[in-house]
């Protein structure tokens, strides 16, 4: 199958990539120049696995998971496939997340900080919890066979929107939390445009553009995965979606035929009606 737009498609794609990959590469410049490095001793460097796991899992691997569906290369594997790589790249993003979680609260424990007093951390909280209900709703009604058509027909709009909201979410979370975090790191330098700030800052822009990339790449409608038209969707009582359409098909098949044998009997009524009365009247 050709895409339609194939170039700017991989265009964008590859500024996405690249975009993202920046991001990581910046966060992890930032925490290992700028800050304490990295570590789990509950003192500075345990909060810097925080930036650099949201970063990559919950930013950079989420974009990844939400456009897969997208790569046209991907288009002659099997939607069951695909389901699988969605749904195990978000996954692999929820435990970096939940990782991150755990450096941050022992990090705030350790040096008696409060936890949950920001709107960065309230925002944060509920995109995760969000997500990880999002990811098991995902699992058990779209990659498992058990949930019936009707039910994930329903549920798929909403999948869907409920996907970009919460990575629309984490953007703004770690927006919030970059900047959060320079205000506390540089209270007074911050405003003086300092190498750090201007850092970070290029940080913020590189996750927004990123942002931006993958949700015009997932909103384009001619970029979406076509339809598959051998695909199995099983059924909890062992059928399936095409098999419901192969009899929906037949049913439509012997109803055209029937109205066809309906109309050919009526015309040789007609017919025959007409023979007779031509004869009868030679006869008279």
């Amino acid at each position: 199958m050709v895409m339609d737009g194939y170039r700017g498609f991989l265009g964008l794609l590859v500024s996405a990539l690249l975009v993202g990959f920046l991001s990581v590469l910046f966060t992890l410049i930032w925490v290992l120049h700028y800050r304490e490095g990295l570590g789990w001793n509950g003192a500075g460097p345990e909060f810097n696995w925080h930036p650099v796991l949201m970063v990559t899992g919950f930013v950079y691997i989420q974009g990844i998971a939400i456009i897969v569906y997208r790569l046209p290369w991907t288009w002659k594997c099997s939607k069951l496939l695909m389901k699988s790589i969605h749904a195990g790249l978000n996954a692999i993003a929820a435990v970096l997340a939940i990782i991150s979680l755990v450096a941050v609260f022992d990090f705030h424990n350790h040096s008696k900080i409060p936890n949950m007093y920001s709107l960065h951390s309230w925002v944060g909280l509920t995109a995760v919890i969000l997500y990880i209900l999002q990811l098991l709703l995902g699992v058990f009604i779209f990659l498992l066979p058990w949930a019936p058509l009707s039910l994930r027909a329903l549920l798929m709009p909403i999948h869907v929107y409920s996907g970009l909201l919460i990575f629309g979410a984490v953007i703004a979370t770690t927006l919030m939390g970059v900047t959060e975090k320079l205000i506390f790191a540089l209270p007074t330098k911050y405003k003086l445009f300092p190498p750090e700030g201007i850092f970070t800052n290029t940080l913020g822009l590189l996750i927004l553009v990123f942002g931006a990339l993958i949700f015009w790449i997932v909103t384009r409608p001619q970029w979406k995965r076509p339809k598959e038209p051998n695909s199995s969707l099983l059924q909890p009582n062992g059928g399936t979606a095409e098999g419901m359409e192969g009899s929906m098909a037949i049913n439509v098949s012997n109803m055209d035929k029937s109205d066809s044998e309906l109309n050919s009997e009526a015309a040789a009524r007609k017919r025959n009606f007409i023979l007779d009365e031509a004869g009868q009247r030679s006869t008279m």
